[in-house]
């Protein structure tokens, strides 16, 4: 229990220190769909974007990456996991399916684009593979996301006796976990999607950082090898001005050239 704590409240802190602009809903459930009209700033172009956040990401921390994404045009939906994520990834991606249809009926469109962060990449990736996401979605843009697990999850799930201290996506999150041999059996990218993952050399949370990356035609994407001075964590996915120009291209379904003086 103790070791829970010090987990949830760890990432939990992290995540608050990210500066917010605007209002999000209760910590502990995923935000409603809202109107079109409250989520841009300026003129609509191409598929409404969901942000969706990872592990004990409160929605006000995918704030920065929203505001970019308004300023760019895009009408922006953040997605927080449902119960900040803790619980089983299935579950989660259950209940985005649901929230990918409030967006579409606000919207009107007939298909999102996803730009996910950490665990949301899993989420929204089981979402496409096995409850009908590959019709509903064009992009999908993974921030950082432990597509194959990451080691720091199987040392937690030793310190924390076997169970990661109880915390169940941590637990699919580790390397060889049934949930990730599930996932990744067959086509890592299903559907007419555009696939594309984001990965620094500096993630301290997903190791290898290679295990971020997708086969199967996706474009995968290291920041250090375009740019080899940037430094950026895994937090710093969603703040970075490198990897949002990497965000940025995907979406627009350019050709990826990292911009290294980006702010």
């Amino acid at each position: 229990m103790l070791l829970r704590k010090i987990v949830v409240t760890a990432v939990a802190t992290a995540a608050l220190l990210v500066p917010a602009t605007a209002a999000t809903a209760a910590p502990d459930r995923p935000a409603a769909a809202p109107t079109a009209a409250a989520t841009t700033t300026t003129a609509a172009t191409g598929n409404p974007v969901i942000v969706v956040g990872g592990l004990i990401g409160v929605s006000i921390a995918y704030e920065p990456i929203a505001a970019r994404l308004r300023a760019d045009g895009h009408r922006v939906f953040v997605y927080q996991l449902p119960g900040l994520g803790v619980g089983d990834i299935r579950d989660s991606a259950r209940a985005f399916s649901g929230f990918v249809d409030q967006v579409r009926s606000a919207t009107g469109a007939s298909r999102v684009d996803v730009v996910a962060h950490s665990e949301g990449g899993l989420v929204s990736r089981w979402y496409v593979k096995f409850l009908g996401g590959a019709d509903a979605v064009g992009r999908y843009v993974s921030l950082g996301s432990p597509q194959q697990g990451t080691y720091v999850a199987n040392i937690l799930r030793v310190v924390g006796l076997g169970s990661c201290a109880g915390i169940v996506a941590c637990q699919q999150m580790s390397i060889g976990s049934d949930f990730l041999a599930d996932l990744n059996a067959g086509d890592d990218t299903p559907g007419a999607l555009r696939w594309t993952t984001v990965r620094t050399s500096q993630d301290e949370l997903v190791r290898p950082v290679d295990n971020a990356t997708l086969a199967d035609g996706a474009t995968n994407v290291l920041i250090q090898a375009a740019c080899p001075l940037r430094a950026v964590g895994h937090l710093g996915l969603v703040l970075d001005g490198t990897a949002y120009s990497i965000v940025r291209q995907a979406l627009r379904g350019e050709a990826i050239r990292p911009n290294c003086l980006a702010l």
